[in-house]
């Protein structure tokens, strides 16, 4: 049996690579792509100045993250659900809108094999 057309995702999940992550945000999710970019230059700053790639490598952890939710459009529905509801429900909401952000975030660093936040 195959999966319904809305269920597959918009794109194969790109390399970690900052170019791969960008060109799929081009697809997906063009709107983000000025954040990608201010983001991507404050990583290299702080990775030049403290001689460390770690900001980079979060960077790209980040990203590869937000592309996984991105690029299935029933999941980054319901990401955007909860993310709305942190911001606009009263305390027992935001608690459980938080928690539920926390568990789609936790898998899909599992689906990419990245290390939790």
């Amino acid at each position: 049996m195959s999966t319904p057309a809305a269920e597959q995702p918009l794109v194969p999940q790109p390399p970690a690579t900052v170019s791969a992550l960008r060109q799929a945000l081009a697809q997906i999710a063009p709107a983000a792509l000025p954040a990608f970019t201010r983001e991507l230059d404050l990583a290299a700053d702080q990775s030049r100045h403290g001689g460390d790639l770690a900001p980079l490598q979060r960077f790209i952890a980040q990203w590869a993250v937000y592309v996984q939710i991105q690029r299935q459009p029933e999941l980054a529905d319901e990401f955007r659900r909860w993310e709305d509801l942190a911001e606009s429900g009263d305390a027992v909401q935001a608690r459980r809108a938080a928690s539920e952000l926390g568990r789609l975030l936790d898998e899909a660093h599992a689906a990419l094999e990245l290390p939790s936040r």
